[in-house]
């Protein structure tokens, strides 16, 4: 008796563990589970669901972090969250219809958040903010949602969105009133810094810095302000521990120069997708992937996988940021970018002529009589920057010998190096190589025009709508 009480106690609990873990669906949405394997994790690092969260994403290394104030007031990383998908270029977004993911600090509030979404569950991240309106930058709708795929959103997993969603929510629901996300280019090493040094984009990343490296030395969100179309941090006021930092940072960007870190800039066909994923789409086709990355979501498809078939095209800049070649890497990972940079073609600056010592005939050597016709190329080889003696001017149409006029008009085509008007160089157009295998059908130039969207409603025509309308905006999209 006593053994099969304890059997039934068991499947009890096996089905209450079951129905625990269930994949939420239609209008259970709203109240998600955080999974038990998360609470394990948070008990194990001091945390609990009510404490607050902040966000933290990274376009480069495709991966969004959720962090936890902890009960000492500093947040901790609870969890890294691999990127299934996110559209456009490293920078910031500036228009609707760019298909630029976006960039900066943004405020999520309860108001935000969308159960009700197309792509499972989702939340607006506020763009675009007080900065992006002082710039007059345009578009509406942009989220944080599940199914892999973006035209300008941050897309993760059903699963994964479902999990953010749920511990975004119980940090609202114990009082937390906007959760704060830093949208970054990249996380903000030296070693990134250095190489996008002359990037387009370098100062505005580095305002986003500011921002980010207050949070990583305090632990704390930092108090977002704008002022001159600039964020402003915590009013301007800068902890002692943080101008360390920068001053660290700095020093070691210079060093990092000096020592011959090359200028690139990056070049995506149409974003890109953390290499898990990657992986995942290369063994099992994008079929595979989206039933499992999106088995909540209206069925969009993996967008734009043709794009996601190798890394980003590295331009490489010289000192003036100028492209001076631009070679395929085979992943945005560090490791690949530095091997596409080191096979990317070398350009050699252009050596001066030198004259060539021909052998002296004994005839030669004999006093002359007379003066001696100088070949038109000998002439012009003694006056080579770095000889001494000047040579004789070139002789004249009319004394000079007819067989040697083909002779003078080649030579002639040789002035543009002595101060003429030679073709410049750095007009023509950089050495493109392929280190990786090229994908077929890829163009070869540095930008490609995109083929029709194939999901059209991923991204609304509307502007900037106040956080109070999002609500009623929300029901049956996203």
């Amino acid at each position: 008796m006593a053994l099969k009480q304890l059997a039934i106690l068991a499947l009890v609990a096996l089905t209450l563990g079951a129905c625990e873990e269930q994949r939420s669906r239609g209008a259970s949405r709203h109240n998600i589970p955080i999974p038990s394997a998360t609470y394990a994790l948070m008990s194990e690092k001091g945390m609990n669901k009510d404490q607050p969260v902040l966000i933290r994403s990274y376009k480069k290394e495709s991966e969004l972090e959720v962090w936890k104030r902890k009960a000492d007031g500093r947040y901790a990383l609870l969890k890294t969250f691999p990127m299934c998908r996110w559209s456009g270029q490293l920078g910031p977004k500036v228009r609707e219809g760019d298909r630029m993911a976006p960039e900066g600090f943004y405020a999520i509030t309860p108001a935000q958040m969308n159960p009700n979404s197309s792509y499972y569950v989702s939340f607006n991240m506020g763009y675009p903010n007080v900065y992006d309106r002082s710039l007059g930058r345009t578009g509406a709708h942009l989220m944080v949602h599940g199914a892999c795929s973006s035209a300008g959103c941050y897309s993760m997993t059903d699963d994964q969105i479902g999990e953010i969603y749920a511990l975004v929510r119980e940090a609202q629901n114990a009082g937390q009133r906007a959760v704060q996300m830093q949208a970054l280019p990249f996380r903000m090493t030296p070693e990134n810094l250095a190489q996008h040094r002359l990037d387009p984009n370098i100062a505005f990343w580095k305002n986003l810095k500011q921002g980010s490296d207050y949070f990583e030395v305090t632990r704390d969100e930092p108090a977002v302000s704008v002022a001159g179309s600039r964020y402003v941090f915590n009013g301007g006021s800068e902890p002692a521990e943080v101008a360390q930092k920068e001053h660290q940072d700095a020093s070691r960007i210079a060093a990092l120069v000096a020592k011959g870190t090359p200028a690139i800039r990056l070049v995506y066909d149409d974003g890109d997708q953390h290499p898990s994923f990657k992986r995942a789409l290369a063994a099992g086709g994008a079929e595979a992937l989206n039933r499992t990355a999106s088995w909540a979501s209206r069925d969009v498809g993996i967008s734009r996988e043709d794009a996601l078939a190798s890394g980003p095209r590295v331009v490489v800049l010289d000192d003036k940021g100028r492209a001076k070649a631009t070679v395929r890497a085979a992943s945005a990972d560090e490791n690949a970018i530095l091997a596409a940079v080191s096979a990317a073609p070398v350009e050699e600056a252009a050596k001066p002529e030198t004259a060539k010592t021909e052998p002296v005939k004994a005839e030669a050597a004999k006093p002359a009589t007379k003066p001696v016709a100088t070949p038109a190329m000998t002439q012009l080889a003694r006056v080579q920057p770095g000889n001494a003696e000047p040579g004789p001017a070139l002789a004249s149409a009319g004394s000079a010998p007819v067989q040697d006029k083909t002779l003078l008009q080649r030579t002639l085509g040789f002035v543009p190096f002595f101060g003429g008007s030679a073709p410049d160089a750095t007009q023509s157009a950089a050495p493109v190589a392929d280190v990786a295998v090229q994908v077929p059908g890829t163009p070869s130039n540095v930008t490609a025009p995109l083929p029709p969207r194939r999901a059209t409603n991923l991204r609304t025509s509307r502007l900037d709508s106040s956080p109070a309308a999002y609500a009623s905006q929300f029901a049956g999209t996203r």
